[in-house]
């Protein structure tokens, strides 16, 4: 044991993912050389050490915990220690924040102190699916780690203990820049104040002159910087210009970017690349000026590394600067109405990037006109200038747009720096609209030019997301609806109309519109419907990219229904679609439809691919929308509960099916005896004789006997009797019918997409959570499920709903169970 020098408390916060996390205070005893120490943290009183270490870790729980100090690189390890449990390794869902230690490099190394947290949930949905049991969401979401840095909590830490912030979610190693390769040469990270003598935060206000582009091939960011810094507001949510380098400066800053749904507080710490004392990446023009090169350091964090950051749409960084939704036009095919629509939304603050396609021969190639292809440019202005000379007068709209590299590489045709067109405007006129001439990146151009010279327009429209009271106080507020779902393969990954037979398999959101737009006499609403895939940069370095992703959009005859069948996008066109299906983070479309219920479903373009995404939905006037579901439920004239005027359907039984029932009756007899009652394995051998002749399967299980004798037992004997086998029969014939009408190529398997078709036939109403689950239980790793598993579903569905129906009279949905009720339910079933 090392001497111990001094004794600190620490609060810890521990929870077990199913509810608010508990609050624990624990001191441990740290010391020694260099910042050394061994310390065991209890969870029982066990006295001093010395009857500790006669008693042994058996008998008690807590954490033990070493730091090795300076000597060995500031590194430590701990073991959690439990009450008859033996030891094993400290995580399981804990993070830690590694202060001044841990894997920095020792030489800069100013003092080591370790902050464990372990963190509750974050998913949008943070409960387990089936609540009590484990879940791998956090274990899978690659942003729990982030979500719980706490600036302020770390930012005293730091200032209590003397020393700099190194973040261990994005540590200053090769992998947080490239994850695919090693450097191209050595890059050593260094702190702002290791490169110049008098680093600024943010020098003479920011401008899209602090914005350069380095080595990363992110242009398409650095466009969505430039247009940021227009808009004082927006620039000012998302980098906070209260941060110093002087004032309780720790080498922490702090981001907002609105990340899939949500504002999120991104925090890094002050250590960026650099090569002979030079940024590598992101930097401004003024060589002490940092805060673009950090901004473009957090946003690398949320997407998992820089070179996460290569290739992408303006539109991506627009939206996570601002919470709008970004539309996108094709300049060859613009709007007769292009110019209103950006002169409006010039005025309201929007970002606008444009680009030219790349030429597929060459990278980011240079036009004669000096524009280059397959680059993105920011639109940070347009205008009508007043035109007055002698022979003309009037107003011509100019366009002024910004190439990120931040240099000579400008436009060259008419309106370009020191052409002669600018003479046509007086010197009041260029001061108004703050046009100035140098190398610089930015220049103007006519809209005539614009549009016939650039090929692409992103606009992101500014939402409720982007916008406080204040700022809504003089314009209109979208509404706007939002949702979180997923493609599931085997369950909803049904791909694009061309696939008919599992497109109707997708997820599915209504939308109802109720009130016509103000001031228009078209009787018409707007609707602007964006779906974004979740997470796909930060899991490139797993080998996967964006999928092709597109929207349809159907009218709802009933605005009540549930989840719609094949026939009904069979027989019902589409009113409307996504511009296309394009590998795009998102795909936005906006629509003028009539009042009304409609239907949207969201798909990738080929089935059985997976992903997580966003849907949002802005309207002018409030929309009710939601995804399309129905409850779980068993129709009434399968529980046996008929309602008096409610007929009760049964086909009659075929000419076989008569022979089959007469042979069963007298293998009941047979089998049963006396008594007159079968168990669970007399059971089988009585169905096995029929069903196996029939079917290509080796027959019922003893386990699926068992249960088809616990759907009639009510009394717990254990036994059918012939009355109970003859429901039973009824009900396996019926079963048997649907299983062959969806059984299409008669393999003996039905694809796990045809499972909710093939319940609602005999009656059941599966909720899409519920489906989820029954697909992920009964199907096999193909998407089959053979004759014995679907048999074995229904019959499980059946008990518990019939069981769930007694102790539910009045159907309400909710059904009190004590302990011993729920345990006879769900394991004898």
């Amino acid at each position: 044991m090392s001497n111990y020098y001094k004794t600190k408390t620490i609060r810890t916060y521990v929870s077990d993912g199913t509810g608010a996390p508990k609050v624990q205070t624990k001191t441990v005893t740290i010391g020694g050389p260099g910042g050394s120490s061994i310390g065991f943290t209890p969870s029982s009183d066990f006295g001093d050490f010395g009857n500790f270490g006669s008693r042994g870790f058996d008998d008690f729980g807590g954490q033990f915990k070493i730091d090795f100090g300076d000597s060995f690189g500031g590194k430590g390890f701990g073991f959690d220690i439990g009450n008859k449990g033996g030891s094993r390794p400290s995580g399981g869902g804990s993070r830690s924040y590694v202060i001044g230690g841990g894997d920095a490099d020792p030489g800069r190394r100013t003092g080591g102190s370790t902050i464990k947290v372990v963190a509750p949930p974050t998913d949008p949905d943070p409960q387990p699916k089936l609540a009590g049991r484990p879940t791998r969401v956090l274990k899978k979401n690659p942003f729990v780690g982030l979500k719980f840095q706490n600036p302020d909590e770390i930012r005293a830490q730091c200032l209590r203990e003397g020393i700099l912030f190194e973040d261990p979610e994005f540590p200053c190693v090769d992998s947080s820049i490239f994850f695919s390769r090693s450097p191209p040469r050595p890059f050593e990270w260094k702190r702002p104040h290791e490169i110049c003598d008098n680093p600024q935060w943010i020098s003479q206000g920011a401008s899209r002159f602090d914005v350069r582009q380095g080595e990363l091939g992110d242009c398409w960011l650095l466009a969505a910087v430039a247009s940021l810094t227009c808009n004082p507001k927006l620039f000012e949510n998302v980098v906070d210009s209260r941060q110093t380098f002087t004032e309780n400066y720790c080498g922490l800053f702090k981001f907002k970017f609105w990340h899939q749904g949500e504002w999120q507080e991104v925090v890094v710490d002050d250590r960026l690349p650099t090569y002979r004392n030079q940024l590598v990446f992101m930097h401004s023009t003024e060589k002490n000026e940092f805060w673009s090169a950090l901004l473009e350091k957090a946003y690398a964090k949320l997407m998992g590394s820089y070179e996460s950051l290569k290739g992408g749409s303006t539109s991506e960084a627009m939206e996570d600067f601002t919470g709008g939704v970004t539309e996108m036009f094709d300049l060859q095919k613009a709007p007769p109405n292009l110019l209103n629509i950006m002169l409006k939304a010039n005025e309201r603050g929007s970002l606008m990037g444009c680009s030219i396609d790349a030429d597929p021969g060459r990278v980011e190639a240079e036009l004669a006109n000096g524009l280059i292809m397959g680059h993105a440019y920011s639109v940070t202005s347009v205008v009508l200038a007043d035109i007055k000379t002698a022979r003309v007068k009037g107003q011509i709209p100019l366009v002024r747009v910004r190439n990120p590299w931040g240099n000579g590489s400008e436009w060259k045709g008419a309106w370009s720096d020191g052409s002669r067109e600018w003479s046509l405007l007086t010197e009041d006129e260029k001061q108004e609209h703050g046009i100035t001439f140098s190398d610089d990146g930015e220049f103007w151009m006519s809209f005539q030019d614009f549009t016939a010279n650039f090929q692409k327009l992103e606009i992101c429209n500014l939402g409720p997301d982007s916008l406080d009271e204040e700022d809504l106080s003089n314009k209109k507020k979208w509404e706007c609806f939002k949702e979180h779902g997923a493609w599931i393969k085997r369950v909803n990954a049904g791909g694009c109309r061309n696939y008919l037979d599992t497109f109707w398999t997708n997820p599915q959101f209504r939308m109802t519109l109720t009130d016509v737009d103000d001031d228009d006499n078209d009787d018409m609403c707007t609707a602007i419907v964006a779906v974004l895939q979740k997470d796909r940069r930060k899991k490139r370095k797993e080998g996967l990219d964006l999928l092709t992703i597109g929207f349809v959009i159907y009218k709802l005859e009933d605005p009540n229904c549930g989840p719609l069948d094949m026939k009904f996008f069979k027989y019902n066109p589409s009113v409307a679609k996504s511009p296309t299906f394009i590998n795009m983070r998102e795909i936005c479309g906006r629509f003028k439809l009539p009042p009304g219920s409609y239907a949207i479903v969201p798909s990738t373009f080929e089935p059985h691919y997976e992903g997580e995404f966003l849907i949002r939905i802005f309207t002018e006037k409030a929309n009710v929308s939601g995804e399309i579901d129905e409850q779980t439920s068993l129709d009434d004239d399968v529980t046996g509960n008929k309602l008096p005027d409610v007929p009760k359907e049964r086909t009659e039984p075929t000419d076989q099916e008569r022979a089959q029932a007469d042979a069963l009756k007298q293998s009941f007899k047979r089998i049963a005896g006396e008594d007159m009652e079968i168990d669970a394995y007399e059971l089988q051998e009585v169905l096995n004789t029929v069903f196996t002749k029939e079917f290509p399967f080796p027959g019922f299980g003893v386990d699926t006997c068992r249960s088809m004798v616990a759907m009639h037992d009510g009394d717990l004997s254990g036994k059918l009797g012939y009355d109970e086998f003859k429901d039973l029969w009824e009900d396996l014939r019926r079963w048997k019918g649907v299983f062959k009408e969806f059984d299409k190529d008669k393999s003996g398997n039905l694809s796990s997409y045809e499972l909710r078709n093939a319940l609602n036939h005999v009656g059941f109403h599966i909720s899409n959570r519920t489906f989820k689950s029954l697909v992920m239980r009964y199907s096999n790793k193909n998407g089959q499920i053979d004759f014995g598993d679907f048999i074995m579903c229904t019959i499980r569905l059946k008990t518990m709903l019939t069981s769930f129906r007694g102790h539910d009279p009045q159907n309400t949905g909710f059904a009190p169970y004590d302990i011993d009720s729920f345990i006879q339910t769900t394991m004898y079933s």
